[in-house]
């Protein structure tokens, strides 16, 4: 029987946001007594559509959510940020650092029988780096040793330094020694997918539940390719489905925080995330919980339009907002201001030192200097206004966040004239690949915890450099900061502070606008119920039900 709902009002002047909802994985300790007589379903809500359901071709975060509870890769999430061996049961490392050697756990198979091999690790990997394969996959594939060279079309697929030594060996070298590997392979984007299904089922794979195998905890069923819901069901060949509990999960998109709210008051949803005032109003409730994230809200600029490839223009439209006012009157979650690339917290050296503070602010909100930038910028075009479009996603956020820019930029910059594009999520990614934007507004969550997962992003043919952004100074310095400097923590550091410095103060390639703060209801009755502090938003692997 759930218990009955009732909302707390706090009136509060200042909104604490720090309770934090943790969870022991299974794999830590003995396993829970999970009462057999309550029924292990879960409704939960999701803020935007599926795109896809191919880990090479997705670029948003309820995709990817998604993604991660049907795969599991060599390694898979524990609690946190902290991992440990997944479809692997073992894994021999060089001297060097260089060469892993992973063992696959006997018995392995797709929801759909077929054994899962080495063989299907490799293909994976190849789809990452196939220049022809449409993957969006960033330049994190490139730890991989000759991923760089193939995907610039100078080396053949079966060149990349991953092979299958039998059905249950691979064997993965990298180009240089990269101690977060484990982490990077939990990713979305490096879960396994099945070379035989793939093959078998073409361009249509991953675009239903049909059209899909997968080899996690849960599989994906009653998803058409557009509709908004679909099912989480527990996998009965997953290799460890003993530790898996929920035997069902309903999965809604929900795009209003008010209507997720009033789901969750009727009892219709278990988990609904909250923003705005929303949250005050929940604050306090047994069933309230805030957690921090490395998520960023961001605008993005197309480098290859005259106005917005103007670095002056750009400058200027990065300046010309406030974003205390907007985390305090717009978001309204806990979620803070963000003055740079990397978020406050996720890189901190072995000595302490947060990469956010050593690097300082960038581009802070300076009504002055953005309207000298942006004078500069008109003169430079030979204008004396713009007309710009911002495109947004039709989600409720993203709405209040387009119309609060507008405002804030139209005011700010005299002779601007900002219109708003809203459209569904997938179509928003569909724009952004065509570059058929002067302005984005998007959110990114990071692969693993490490600053350059967010730099490389901005190399050339970076995974989210939908700006075409092309600097050959801060490419080498993310190169150096990968190859040369690999085990050298100082100059690493420098590298990776001086890209971060050409790319955001000098040339203004993204806009950081905020950085996350998860807020949200859960039902009291679900235990081990995790929220991600990066990457993904969710783990339901070890999440179950009480009465």
């Amino acid at each position: 029987m759930k218990l009955k709902r009732k909302v707390v009002s706090l009136l509060i002047s200042t909104l604490a946001l720090g309770s934090v909802f943790s969870s022991v994985p299974v794999s830590a300790q003995d396993a829970p007594e999970v009462d057999p007589s309550v029924e292990q379903t879960l409704s939960i809500a999701t803020n935007g559509e599926l795109s896809t359901l191919d880990s090479a071709l997705y670029n948003d975060v309820p995709t990817s959510d998604m993604i991660g509870q049907i795969n599991e890769g060599l390694y898979r999430v524990t609690t946190g940020s902290e991992v440990e061996l997944g479809q692997a049961e073992d894994v021999d490392i060089s001297d060097d650092g260089l060469v892993y050697t992973f063992t696959l756990r006997e018995g392995l198979t797709w929801s759909n029988g077929d054994p899962v091999t080495a063989h299907d690790f490799v293909y994976s990997y190849q789809r990452l780096v196939d220049p022809n394969s449409g993957s969006v996959a960033s330049t994190t594939v490139e730890i991989f040793k000759n991923a760089a060279s193939i995907r610039n079309g100078d080396m053949e697929l079966d060149e990349l330094g991953v092979v299958a030594l039998d059905d249950l060996t691979l064997e993965i070298t990298l180009e240089y020694p990269a101690p977060y590997l484990p982490k990077l392979l939990t990713g979305s984007r490096f879960l396994p997918v099945s070379k035989a299904f793939v093959e078998e089922v073409g361009s249509s794979y991953a675009t239903s539940s049909e059209n899909l195998v997968s080899n996690g905890p849960f599989t994906l069923e009653n998803w058409n390719g557009s509709n908004l819901e679909w099912n989480l069901v527990k996998n009965p060949n997953y290799w460890d489905v003993d530790n898996v509990y929920l035997e069902d999960v309903l999965v809604q998109v929900v795009k209003e925080t008010g209507t997720g709210a009033d789901l969750f008051d009727a009892q219709q949803l278990d988990y609904a995330v909250l923003t705005d005032d929303f949250v005050q109003q929940y604050a306090g409730s047994e069933f309230f919980y805030s957690v921090p994230k490395s998520t960023v809200g961001y605008l993005s600029y197309n480098t290859t339009r005259e106005a917005t490839g103007n670095a002056n223009i750009r400058r200027a439209l990065s300046q010309a907002f406030d974003k205390e006012l907007y985390a305090e009157s717009v978001i309204q979650d806990g979620s803070t201001p963000l003055n740079g690339l990397v978020p406050v917290g996720f890189d901190v050296s072995e000595d302490g030192v947060d990469f956010r503070d050593e690097q300082g602010d960038i581009l802070v909100y300076d009504v002055e200097q953005a309207q000298a930038d942006w004078q500069a910028g008109l003169d430079e075009l030979g204008v004396d206004s713009l007309e710009l479009e911002l495109l947004t996603s039709d989600v409720d956020l993203s709405g209040r966040t387009a119309e609060y820019l507008q405002a804030q930029l139209q005011e700010i910059l005299p002779g601007l004239t900002l219109t708003i594009r809203s459209v569904p999520l997938q179509n928003r990614i569909e724009f952004q690949r065509n570059l058929e934007f002067d302005i984005f507004y998007g959110t990114w969550a990071p692969d693993y915890q490490d600053a350059i997962n967010f730099i490389e992003q901005y190399r050339t043919d970076g995974g989210i450099n939908f700006a075409e952004y092309s600097n050959e100074e801060y490419d080498a310095l993310v190169e150096a900061a990968q190859v040369e400097y690999a085990t050298d923590p100082q100059q690493r550091r420098e590298a990776l502070l001086e890209a971060e410095r050409i790319g955001i103060a000098e040339d203004a390639v993204t806009a950081s606008i905020y950085q996350a703060s998860s807020s949200y209801l859960l039902d009291p009755r679900v235990q081990n119920f995790e929220v991600y502090p990066f990457g993904r938003t969710i783990n339901l692997r070890t999440t179950y039900v009480t009465e």
